[in-house]
């Protein structure tokens, strides 16, 4: 188990380092986007993957497409209550909608139960055979419950840059005994943000294992594990953040999911502070929910302040679309007293109308923010 350890933890220091470990007999790939995931069917010859794409293509209503880099693998964001996918494309001169689902989980099917792992597969396998998405090749995220995130502090280090530090020890004797589960089981990434800090993420492998079973058995092919926080600030640097102002400002992101709220502080895609609040849009049925969640988003920014004391909050940005009554948005900013933008995933992108994509936009109350990040991975 050390030796595992040891070997997993090499990659920490660069992101564009890759290590690799057998884990439960399967083959985990650490890249920059998170717990990289690798089958050892991955390793297909590039001459019959394109003959693959090419038979897939040829019964889609997507224009034909002119190089197979620009059609993003489809993104996975499975929930404690919904199951999100979105697969996008890169035209050339923007980005288009491929296809785009999302299935609620029935009322009498418990979260994280066997019936909810049977109904999250099943309901992947007929999304990705309803002739809309193309291929089999997926990105997905640990569910924000089911991931650890907390916060070091690096020792300066001279004449070494930052992230090139090697942080075994310091991510051992200061994470080790704040974390849920057992410390052999877990698997931690560092992530070096501003300021000598560092968020450090991390899930229990038997999770790992749980979700790779059910996109396994759903007939798909894991291309990485993502996390949550980094595909939301991937979201928001390609959709709502490409303005040249935006590029230094930090931005204070929410997705409001239906039973938590997802808080992410950054620099355009440096990551600076992750939360995940276990209250939604589900609980946000009047003046004092909102007042709580307000508390909770308040104690997030002075977490932050704590952190980074040269780096100051400049907008509030909602990634849930339509998903949640704006009324609440303008109620949390105008508590919070901070300028705030609306963002909406899906009037970001070039659409093909809902017989080609699955997705209807008249009044789509869907919030697509972690999937579209995923998939732009």
């Amino acid at each position: 188990m050390a030796n595992e350890f040891l070997l997993f933890s090499a990659a920490f220091g660069r992101f564009e380092d890759v290590s690799y470990i057998l884990v439960s007999r399967r083959l985990i790939v650490l890249t920059y986007i998170g717990f990289g995931v690798a089958h050892e069917a991955l390793h297909t010859e590039e001459d019959e993957f394109m003959m693959h794409f090419l038979r897939d293509r040829a019964s889609s209503a997507v224009p034909i497409l002119r190089g197979i880099t620009r059609l993003s693998p489809i993104g996975v964001d499975v929930g404690d209550d919904t199951v999100t996918m979105v697969q996008l494309y890169n035209n050339g001169k923007g980005v288009s909608l491929v296809a785009g689902a999302n299935e609620n989980r029935p009322p009498e099917i418990s979260s994280g139960s066997v019936e909810w792992q049977r109904w999250a597969l099943e309901t992947m396998r007929q999304v990705t055979s309803n002739g809309h998405f193309r291929g089999k090749e997926v990105v997905a995220a640990i569910p924000q419950a089911e991931l650890f995130i907390d916060y070091i502090k690096m020792a300066k280090t001279e004449g070494r840059k930052e992230g090139t530090v090697p942080v075994d020890d310091a991510v051992i004797s200061k994470i080790k005994r704040k974390l849920p589960f057992e410390f052999d089981e877990a698997l931690i990434k560092y992530i070096p943000s501003e300021e000598e800090n560092a968020l450090v993420i991390a899930a229990e492998r038997k999770i790992i294992d749980r979700h790779l079973a059910i996109y396994e058995n759903a007939g798909l092919t894991v291309k990485s594990i993502g996390i949550w926080p980094l595909a939301m600030t991937k979201c928001y640097a390609r959709f709502f953040g490409r303005r040249q102002a935006d590029i230094d400002a930090v931005v204070y992101l929410l997705d409001i999911e239906p039973n938590c709220t997802n808080v992410v502080i950054s620099r355009q895609e440096n990551l600076l502070f992750a939360r995940s609040i276990p209250m939604g849009a589900n609980q946000l049925n009047g003046e004092e929910t909102v007042s709580r969640l307000v508390l909770e988003l308040t104690g997030c920014r002075r977490h932050f302040s704590s952190m980074y004391k040269r780096s100051c909050i400049e907008r509030l940005v909602f990634l849930s679309g339509r998903a949640v009554d704006k009324d609440i948005c303008v109620a949390i900013a105008k508590h919070l007293e901070m300028p705030a933008q609306m963002g909406d995933c899906l009037g970001a992108v070039e659409f093909t109308g809902l017989s080609e994509s699955g997705v209807d936009r008249r009044d789509c109350r869907v919030n697509w923010a972690i999937a579209f990040g995923l998939s732009l991975s």
